[in-house]
């Protein structure tokens, strides 16, 4: 941001790997005891599988990229109190954390030499605010000036929506040896295959996946939750935000084009407009509509907690429309 004071940053960790590094290394995974903050809130986990579709959806709402080693304890403290201030500001903005041993090709991509590196991420672009460790004041700085102008920046350009909530934070310390997190992140069996696909980045195959678990299991509620999930970032985790929401401006009347649009709010977390774009569209007087729009929807209805309250009501009007 150009016109905010250069960070100074306290230490550089550009380079080869060295013995301070090694000093600080930890093996315990992020969330259990004496490892790095767990994802969760507003916070998540980005690799170079979901990169694309995570900058894909900076056009809906601004965030933060912290590229960090999680295995270093001298970040924690700094991801710590990121993550806090991004789950204080409800959903304005998002905090991503990039794994730049994991993922060098995103380190390589934004030309960062060593962690931490902070970007802002608004409508796909990138800007540099931080390369290094900040100092006490840089970092209240960055959460109390910083944070606030990247979502002002992000209003003007038209990014104005919410991140979606991914679960509480605080569960990581579910248990001292931080079993509670550890047990969230175990996979049923038969959903491996699939949960691996989604990893690798092949939703129609981790989709098709799931189908064939839920053939076997018509009550797996998980299945097709993961199931609804890869379908939508199949048809949608690479479209131009841009072009999807003008080609819906642009034909107010065109099925196609309003499901596009929908599966834009869907993957932004914009689920209640996902939901009245839809189903406002019947209403309009589009009922020849209504098959592709109930099955759409069905799909969508899988992916929120079943106690959401919208989808209570979304699934009411649905019934109202279909008769």
């Amino acid at each position: 941001m150009a016109d905010q004071p250069k960070f100074n940053p306290g230490v550089s960790l550009a380079g080869a790997v060295d013995l301070e590094a090694l000093a600080h290394q930890v093996k315990a995974e992020p969330g259990q005891a004496g490892g790095a903050p767990a994802a969760g809130g507003y916070v998540i986990d980005t690799t170079e599988n979901t990169f694309q579709a995570m900058v894909q959806t900076s056009a809906t709402f601004p965030i933060l990229l912290l590229l960090w080693i999680p295995t270093d304890d001298r970040l924690f403290p700094m991801a710590r109190a990121l993550a806090d201030a991004v789950n204080a500001m409800n959903g304005q903005i998002q905090l991503s954390r990039i794994d730049i041993n994991e993922n060098p090709s995103i380190a390589q991509a934004l030309q960062v030499q060593g962690a931490p590196a902070l970007f802002a991420l608004i409508g796909g672009r990138p800007m540099p605010l931080l390369q290094g460790l900040p100092s006490d004041d840089e970092l209240t700085q960055i959460k109390e000036q910083v944070l606030p102008k990247i979502v002002a920046m992000a209003q003007q350009a038209g990014v104005t929506g919410t991140a979606p909530y991914s679960g509480d934070p605080s569960a990581e310390g579910a248990g001292a040896d931080g079993a509670g997190a550890a047990a969230a992140a175990v996979v049923p069996p038969e959903h491996q295959e699939a949960h691996q696909l989604a990893q690798a980045g092949d939703y129609a195959g981790a989709a098709a996946a799931y189908g064939r678990v839920l053939e076997s299991d018509p009550n797996d509620a998980l299945a097709a939750r993961e199931r609804a999930k890869a379908l939508l970032l199949a048809r949608s985790a690479d479209a131009d935000v841009r072009e999807v929401r003008a080609a819906a401006a642009a034909a107010p009347d065109d099925v196609e084009a309003q499901l596009a649009v929908a599966d834009i709010d869907m993957i932004g977390g914009q689920i209640q407009d996902a939901f009245d774009r839809l189903l406002d569209f019947v209403a309009a007087g589009h009922k020849a509509d209504i098959e592709p729009v109930r099955k759409r929807l069905l799909e969508y209805f899988a992916i929120p907690e079943p106690t959401d309250a919208r989808l209570k009501a979304a699934r009411r009007r649905l019934a109202t429309l279909m008769y």
